[in-house]
């Protein structure tokens, strides 16, 4: 898939709201609670205009038994890809609108993805620094797999200092 890049958008929100109003009357008491997370999820942030959603549940191995109606809604189903415990489902085809993962209560993946978007929540000079990281990626890679790749590194430096601004702050707390 070609890079699209965006400025933020207040639009995101309503995507996000919309979606999880929609996945409520398919998954009804499957769901716990839905988060908004990624770089759409931030405000001032520059971001591929695809919405991440979190859907916390209270049993994955449930999930797969929507497998057929989400694909009938156009999803695409693309199982755990890569990580283990959750399911992925991308809706847009190659105009992706909405990545939406699903977590099991207890999976410490959802820790990970809440702490690093509140961090850049309140940490705007950081979120500056990255959307602009973002940038001079997209402008050197046509193709999301090669501009992911090299944001690797730079995400996951920042998502350290992203756990310990966490651990601090819960030891204050």
């Amino acid at each position: 898939m070609k890079i699209r890049l965006s400025d933020f958008s207040e639009n995101w929100v309503e995507m996000f709201q919309s979606e999880a109003e929609l996945l409520k009357t398919i998954f009804l008491d499957q769901i716990i609670t839905f988060e908004h997370f990624g770089s759409t999820s931030v405000q001032g942030m520059k971001a591929k205009p695809v919405i991440d959603m979190m859907c916390i549940v209270k049993d994955i191995e449930k999930i797969d038994l929507f497998n057929d109606k989400m694909d009938s809604l156009g999803y695409d189903v693309a199982g755990e890809w890569g990580i283990s415990g959750r399911r992925l489902f991308r809706k847009g085809g190659e105009n992706r609108t909405h990545h939406i993962h699903f977590y099991q209560f207890e999976n410490p993946q959802i820790e990970r993805h809440l702490i690093f978007r509140d961090y850049l929540r309140s940490h705007h000079e950081e979120a500056a620094k990255y959307s602009r990281f973002k940038e001079e990626l997209a402008q050197r890679f046509e193709h999301t797999r090669e501009y992911s790749a090299a944001k690797r590194g730079f995400m996951k430096e920042m998502e350290q200092q992203a756990l310990r601004w966490f651990s601090e702050k819960s030891h204050c707390d």
